[in-house]
């Protein structure tokens, strides 16, 4: 079933070309409104499961959903229990279906590494980095205590920041730095 995923096939700098120009898009609207539009992810979601069914049958629908599912989850964990933005979550999700899913883990962990480096470059400027890091090992020990059960899940001061101490920043831009970084490290490392 696995034996035709999207990773393989000639189309991808397309693909790598279509999610380039959406997270580009998405970085921009993120930077002026901090809001990722519905009308760009879900159309992107859709235009994606199309693009797989076309290229590899079932196959390519399963990997693509699979994918989705996959990368769209850390953020969609993140918006639930950490003031993330649903946005990021469904952005995610959206580039893991042109990606497939070796491609969308690639992305998410470019993604990942980028909005670390963004999120402390962000702190630092706006002088907030201790606060932010007082923050994110309270809801690090927080989810940890959540996991492995101390406390129910519905502890939300565990694991959320308060609003005074709430740093919000367009991880859209996170997310199209860690985009072209991923497609930089399949296109000169991976080949």
């Amino acid at each position: 079933m696995w034996t035709s995923t999207l990773w393989n096939h000639s189309a991808l700098p397309l693909q790598w070309g279509v999610v380039i120009t959406a997270s580009l898009v998405a970085a921009a609207f993120d930077a002026r409104s901090r809001r990722i539009p519905n009308r760009l992810t879900g159309p992107l979601v859709l235009t994606g499961l199309i693009w797989a069914t076309c290229l590899g049958g079932l196959a390519g629908l399963a990997d693509a959903t699979v994918a989705c599912i996959a990368v769209a989850l850390p953020f969609l964990i993140l918006f639930v229990f950490a003031g993330g933005g649903a946005g990021d979550a469904k952005l995610m999700g959206a580039v893991a279906t042109w990606l497939g899913i070796t491609g969308g883990l690639l992305t998410l962990v470019c993604v990942t590494i980028a909005g670390g480096a963004l999120a402390i470059v962000f702190a630092t400027a706006r002088g907030r980095l201790k606060p932010v890091m007082i923050n994110l090992w309270t809801m690090i020990t927080g989810m940890m205590v959540v996991a492995i059960g101390r406390e129910r899940c519905t502890a939300n001061s565990l694991l959320a920041p308060t609003d005074e101490k709430s740093h919000q920043m367009p991880y859209g831009i996170a997310i199209a730095v860690g985009v072209c970084a991923a497609a930089i490290v399949r296109f000169t490392w991976i080949g």
